[in-house]
């Protein structure tokens, strides 16, 4: 405990940390009052692993029950923790560790469609009654786009979609894939939207099973399709290709293909658009515990790993958006509606099932919050005219489809499925090339 403490006597600066050890004395690390953070260790061999590998075993007792925390909430735990940890150097351990991870990053990355499918098991073959007690309605397991601090989860999610859509330029009669189509609803909304036929593609069982109840329960199962496949399986053409949350498990090594596949996969005038996480530093590595129980295989690129991979591929990046806060309000929404329902979680799984994932959700929020983590929306096409040369056309396409769901209905909570009652009036893209959707979308 001698050395733990050391450190922790030099990183805590913001807030008070008292930790009773093993033995049952206290130490106590104070920068300032607030927040006030009391641990209690029940465990001898801890004094050792936290001073080794703070990351996986600080998790591993949280969720055994031998590090309990006292006259605090796990929030503020973390909170304390991000405040110090996440914007400070590493101390020499945890400097040598990362480095060490990063020398095996490549066998950690390695990503062939077997191995890909096992690990999209791992999280997303979960009972889709856990994530219905804490996502919205429409089951979005991404970051949501907040216009104002009013909005509900709900209304940030609809607005997400609508966000993206509104870059993918819709038409009438297009072909449109979705790697990685979660529980289905941005597939509908693109269905919703225009007079396209879209494909979705997942590697969860659970996800392709309420994918399609969905499809058919809305009656759009003539043109919205999922399929159980790897996005590397996929050999037909398309107009438009979506991707949501899926990029962080693609594997870093494996960029390069991701890349030449969209490139491969898009008609001539085609565009793509990659909404993942990212980093806003350097590249650098998966937390321990997080690789191990949460996302096996899961990384977050730095932007530069991505345009790297990106840049042989001949492709064009016709738009980046950087959304920094977003998913660090939208974690705290889940991790809210999880502690609400923690007793229906615990019926389903365990208690240190739910420790595990309170531990998820809120050490998430806070590398949004406090560290450097935040999302990013890229547009690629194949030609460089494939998108109006001005960002207008996105804007007036979001006004377009918010009016048109307020006068199907939506406003007055009908459910997004609403606007498959409405005649299609949604934006069009001008046909001459670098034309916003300005004034056809104002109309």
């Amino acid at each position: 405990m001698y050395l733990l403490a050391k450190i922790l006597e030099r990183v805590v600066r913001i807030g008070t940390l008292r930790v009773f050890d093993a033995h049952g004395r206290l130490h106590v690390f104070s920068g300032s009052s607030d927040p006030f953070v009391t641990i209690r260790l029940s465990d001898k061999t801890l004094h050792r692993k936290l001073l080794l590998n703070l990351g996986l075993y600080a998790g591993e007792a949280y969720m055994d029950g031998t590090l309990t925390l006292e006259e605090c909430t796990l929030y503020d735990a973390l909170q304390l923790f991000a405040l110090n940890w996440l914007s400070r150097e590493p101390q020499l351990i945890q400097t040598l560790l990362r480095r060490f991870s990063r020398l095996t990053l490549p066998l950690r990355q390695y990503n062939p469609i077997r191995r890909a499918r096992k690990n999209a098991a791992h999280h997303y073959d979960l009972s889709s009654d856990l994530f219905r007690l804490f996502l919205d309605d429409d089951l979005q397991y991404s970051c949501a786009y907040f216009l104002s601090d009013n909005d509900t989860l709900e209304q940030a999610q609809e607005n997400k979609k609508r966000h993206i859509v509104a870059k993918l330029l819709l038409e009438p009669g297009q072909k449109i894939l979705d790697i990685g189509s979660g529980w289905g609803g941005l597939a509908f909304y693109l269905a919703a939207c225009a007079d396209v036929e879209v494909t979705g593609v997942t590697l969860s069982k659970e996800q392709l099973q309420v994918s399609r109840e969905r499809a058919r329960v809305l009656a759009l199962a003539d043109r919205v399709h999922f399929e159980l496949r790897d996005y590397r399986e996929i050999e037909k053409r398309f107009d438009r290709v979506v991707s949501v949350g899926m990029f962080e498990h693609v594997g870093v090594y494996h960029y390069g293909e991701f890349f030449a596949k969209i490139r491969e996969l898009l008609a001539d005038d085609g565009v793509a658009l990659i909404h993942a996480i990212g980093r806003m530093g350097p590249p650098g590595t998966t937390n321990p515990w997080v690789r191990k129980y949460i996302f096996p295989g899961g990384y977050t690129p730095a932007l530069s790993e991505v345009l790297a991979a990106l840049e042989p591929r001949c492709l064009w990046v016709t738009d980046i958006e950087i959304l920094r806060l977003h998913y660090a309000d939208t974690l705290r929404e889940w991790y809210r509606r999880f502690r609400a329902n923690r007793e229906k979680v615990a019926k389903l799984y365990d208690e240190r099932f739910c420790r595990m994932w309170e531990l998820y959700l809120v050490s998430a929020e806070m590398v949004f919050r406090y560290g450097d983590r935040m999302v990013f929306q890229m547009q690629i096409a194949r030609q460089r005219d494939a998108v109006p040369l001005t960002r207008d056309y996105a804007t007036a396409a979001e006004r377009a489809y918010l009016r048109r769901e307020k006068q199907s209905g939506r406003a007055r909570n009908r459910g997004w499925e609403s606007l498959l009652l409405v005649p299609d009036n949604s934006p069009r893209r001008n046909s001459k090339p670098g034309h916003s959707l300005a004034g056809k979308a104002g109309t």
